[in-house]
């Protein structure tokens, strides 16, 4: 297994704008989530672990649907920000601490949740944790969502990507949904997991200019940045925006559901 040797510092960049992240990312629909407790074989009270929770996008979601969830959370800002979301729900907990170093209590749990963010976890115990923390049978979840860019998207989403290449960032455009499909476990999950479903979800959402922009600043490729080169980038998209007069943008997303079965 490749390890991205920028991950370890990539990954807490997030935590530097906690209110930004909650306003701003995409929460997946409601649909997944269904599909998430019925395909997972989940009822209220089931007992859940979250990787990475964030701010909470996912975990209030599964809240609503009467799961007790422990949430692992790097980021003390973002734990702060979640349990502030969470404080209706008794069964649900915050903890701070990378997913690695995490002691866990002794009861196994009935699932593993992954939302956007399982990418950032040590390759060596990426699955081999998960499957360390399940029942028998129980489900490793893996979900998030990916840019795309419909044939009828606004100039604006062309455009943009010579602010990237400006800022020395890759600068290409997102596919058009018809051309993301499911996402799939890897070869390295096949000793610890059986994948039983890979499903996909598009769908869209409406920004204001200063929410998109707000968007960006969590976004990790932006964080790689030096402050002076992320400025600038910033800069150059808030005045294309002014320059376009545009009241909002409608950006376009896959969201994506797979679930693993415990192997033994």
């Amino acid at each position: 297994m490749e390890d991205d040797p920028r991950r370890h510092d990539l990954r807490a960049v997030f935590n530097r704008a906690a209110e930004d992240y909650q306003r701003s990312r995409p929460v997946l629909p409601a649909g997944l989530f269904d599909d998430l407790t019925y395909l997972a074989g989940l009822r209220p009270g089931d007992r859940v672990i979250e990787i990475g929770c964030g701010t909470g996008q996912a975990t209030v979601p599964l809240a609503e649907r009467g799961l007790a969830i422990t949430a692992v959370e790097l980021g003390a800002e973002l734990a702060a920000v979640a349990r502030r979301r969470v404080a209706g729900f008794p069964a649900v907990e915050v903890v701070t601490s990378s997913f690695e170093d995490w002691p866990p209590p002794g009861a196994p749990a009935d699932a593993v949740v992954a939302v956007n963010c399982l990418h950032w976890i040590d390759p060596e115990l990426r699955y081999a944790k998960p499957h360390g923390l399940l029942r028998p049978g129980g489900a490793l979840v893996v979900a998030g969502c990916q840019w795309a860019r419909p044939a009828d998207a606004g100039r604006f989403w062309t455009d943009v990507q010579e602010d990237y290449r400006a800022a020395g960032l890759e600068g290409t455009p997102p596919p058009p949904p018809e051309q993301i499909g499911p996402e799939h476990l890897p070869p390295e999950a096949a000793p610890y997991f059986t994948e039983t479903a890979a499903l996909r979800y598009p769908f869209q959402l409406r920004y204001s200019p200063e929410d998109y922009l707000a968007n960006l600043g969590t976004q990790s490729v932006t964080q790689s940045l030096s402050e002076p080169q992320r400025a600038e980038f910033l800069a150059r998209v808030r005045h294309r925006l002014d320059s376009l007069g545009l009241p909002g943008l409608t950006a376009t997303f896959v969201g994506h559901l797979t679930i693993g079965r415990r192997r033994g």
